[in-house]
């Protein structure tokens, strides 16, 4: 058990680390959020933060601080992650990690290099509705894994959110997309053979606002459809040779209320939790020696590979092999 709280830094203002991964932080019994880098912000939003300050690099110098949280934009999680890794300082950095396998193929470099811990905060994996779907799966209490069906979308189209800026990764796939691809790893325990997308551009911003995609697993199929610019929406469907499982909130579980699994129709609800102080909690205690990483970066190189590999196939208009 942790004796010794994890003094953690924050690059940047964004709003999920303000508003969800700050706070839950600031719950866990193993972590300190003890300093904020930003260039400007709302103060009534950085009070309880510890120290803030104006430049990243001050906040990485700071040798009180043991591991950096990277909720910058996409484009910025590599060059970041990396000096936060030269600095010595451990990191969870938001997803998507990288903004393409090669920059993740980097992070294992760096991790190896500096001799720190690096993950990437899909904090999915460690909510318990997650974890049970996994172990039912596992169990054979649904028959033989077939095929996953997977919905999230939401609509912005908001010219200056970073989400619609080509430039700094944005778009369906990389935003909501790379949880539809890394839980149907997860569930199926392995790694696709074969992928094949369609991507429908904006005229305006030319990221992918509606991308769906299949993956097709030793055992089975993964089918997704994600969107930036759809009715708000997420499920997750889950189906074997004998029995089926739905996550009613799969992605942005509630941390004010009970969540549902429903098997065979009948629900499941898990007690309220909040899945970034899991996530929180976790990463601290893997800096101390107490876990393994739930999410190490050769899952995280994994997963960016069949979104590389999905992109092809939009581009090409054909199927793409992850041997290839």
């Amino acid at each position: 058990m942790l004796t010794r709280k994890v003094r953690w830094g924050v690059l940047g203002a964004a709003n999920i680390a303000l508003k969800k991964v700050i706070p839950a932080m600031q719950r866990s019994r193993f972590c300190e959020v003890a300093g904020l880098a930003t260039r400007g912000g709302n103060e009534s939003a950085l009070q309880g933060v510890g120290t803030v300050y104006d430049d990243y690099d001050a906040l990485l110098r700071d040798a009180s601080i043991e591991a950096i949280y990277n909720p910058l934009p996409n484009h910025l999680h590599l060059p970041w992650t990396i000096r936060a890794a030269e600095a010595g300082k451990h990191v969870l950095c938001e997803k998507p990690i990288g903004m393409h396998a090669g920059e993740v193929r980097q992070l294992i470099e760096a991790r190896d290099r500096y001799g720190v811990r690096i993950a990437e905060a899909f904090m999915t994996k460690l909510h318990p509705q997650w974890l049970r779907s996994r172990q039912l799966v596992r169990s054979g209490a649904i028959g033989e894994l077939k095929a996953l069906h997977t919905v999230f979308s939401y609509f912005n189209r908001q010219p200056a959110n970073i989400r619609n800026r080509l430039e700094f990764g944005g778009g369906a796939l990389m935003d909501i997309g790379c949880y539809a691809v890394t839980m149907s790893r997860f569930l199926f325990g392995a790694e696709p053979r074969r992928v094949a997308a369609q991507i429908e551009r904006d005229p305006e911003f030319h990221i992918d606002r509606l991308t769906s995609g299949m993956l097709e697993f030793p055992g089975g199929h993964a089918v997704f459809t994600c969107s930036t610019q759809m009715a708000p929406y997420q499920v997750v469907q889950i189906f074997g040779t004998t029995g089926r499982l739905e996550i009613e909130i799969p992605f942005n579980a509630p941390p004010d209320r009970p969540t549902r699994l429903f098997v065979n129709g009948t629900p499941e609800e898990f007690a309220t939790c909040d899945q970034y102080t899991l996530q929180a909690d976790h990463f601290a205690r893997a800096i101390r020696g107490e876990e393994e990483l739930a999410v190490p970066l050769e899952d995280s190189l994994a997963n960016m590979q069949a979104i590389d590999a999905l992109f092809r196939s939009a581009e090409s208009g054909a199927s793409v092999s992850l041997s290839e």
